[in-house]
């Protein structure tokens, strides 16, 4: 998964983890909000784009 992200991705996904340890520093159940809301987002995301691929006939490739 990490090859797919690039140098860009990677440095964004440290980005989110250290905004969430930072806080998780204040309050844990606020930032297992933030987490939650992060990841059904991505998901989100990865559903709408293998749609979109799909519907281009290139589906095959996510």
């Amino acid at each position: 998964m990490l090859g797919r992200l690039g140098f860009v991705g990677i440095l964004g996904v440290v980005f989110v983890l250290g905004g969430i340890a930072l806080v998780a520093v204040e309050s844990l159940m606020i930032a297992g909000g933030i987490a939650l809301v992060i990841a059904g987002f991505g998901l989100a995301v990865y559903g709408i784009v293998t749609n979109l691929l799909g519907a281009f006939g290139v589906g095959g490739l996510v």
